[in-house]
């Protein structure tokens, strides 16, 4: 049995297919297929069902999973407890950012830890909140800034500031001039909102089912520009936190009623190994002001 073998099958046992594994993995299929093969030869079972349009575990696969997602996580922490030793002052960090943090809020911060820490390489992945909770409890990434659940076993938070989310309207629409708009008022209007793995989509959504609706979405994107220029000419309404809609031309934007606030801020994995890096940018972020970390 090989490491290899090992890394094969939690991809595969992750993402269902052979195909997409081989992909994420950045090698030919037949790699993938054949280390499987000869890994359920060697185990005597069989790990997958094929048989189905996307491949599943098998029972005995189930329990060969937390096996060897254990096995792998042990491996991936003393690698970078190693790495730690060897490398005192250099490293990586993983981090996830969802794209209106990323381009109001996380500028900032990004360039004053490189100029404080040069030697350390801080990778940014663009996630939404709800994607970018699911890649750190996997430990594909080490962190993120994102919108923070309101209780969580998994996570270990750090916030940073609470955001309020306002309605954004083009400047002649009926509701533009009110002091405040119920999500009851807006149950007949288009929806641009942002794509499925963002949290703060699923706020939106949640608070009009809440009012007996579901919304009619005409148009999703991660561009906040696109959402903003979409909005002002008038294609439909959208909800974006008020620090974004500050330098925003062409459109109004309407306090929600009640207040709709979230908490952003670092989320990392409980009882997981963290680099000297990854500990170094929790420490940067949390002895920074508000203040410091807007732009």
């Amino acid at each position: 049995m090989e490491l290899r073998q090992l890394e094969y099958f939690q991809m595969v046992s992750r993402l269902s297919s052979f195909t997409k594994a081989a992909e994420k993995l950045h090698v030919a299929q037949p790699s993938v297929t054949s280390a499987i093969g000869k890994l359920e030869d060697e185990l005597g079972i069989r790990l997958f069902d094929r048989n189905q349009k996307k491949v599943a575990l098998t029972a005995e696969g189930l329990i060969f999973q937390r096996r060897v997602d254990k096995i792998l996580r042990e491996v991936a922490e003393t690698l970078a407890e190693m790495h730690d030793l060897k490398n005192l002052n250099r490293g990586a960090i993983k981090a996830a950012v969802p794209p209106m943090i990323g381009a109001y809020l996380f500028p900032n911060i990004f360039t004053s830890f490189k100029k404080a820490y040069p030697g350390l390489d801080l990778q940014v992945f663009e996630e939404g909140s709800l994607a970018a909770r699911t890649m750190i409890e996997r430990e594909e990434l080490d962190l993120g800034i994102i919108i923070l659940p309101e209780e969580t076993d998994v996570f270990h938070t750090l916030p940073i500031v609470e955001e309020e989310i306002v309605l954004c309207l083009p400047p002649a629409h009926p509701l533009s001039g009110k002091q405040a708009v119920t999500f009851s008022e807006l149950r007949h209007e288009p929806f641009i909102l942002l794509k499925e793995d963002s949290c703060h989509r699923q706020l939106i959504i949640d608070r009009c089912r809440q009012n007996g609706f579901a919304p009619r979405i005409v148009f999703s994107s991660n561009q906040i520009q696109t959402i903003k220029a979409l909005v002002a000419k008038g294609g439909g309404i959208s909800f974006l936190m008020r620090m974004v809609t500050e330098d925003a031309k062409n459109i109004t934007t309407v306090p929600l009623a009640p207040a709709l606030k979230i908490r952003i801020g670092l989320a990392w994995k409980k009882d997981k190994y963290l680099s000297k890096a990854a500990r170094a940018f929790i420490d940067f972020v949390a002895g920074r002001s508000i203040n410091q970390s807007q732009p």
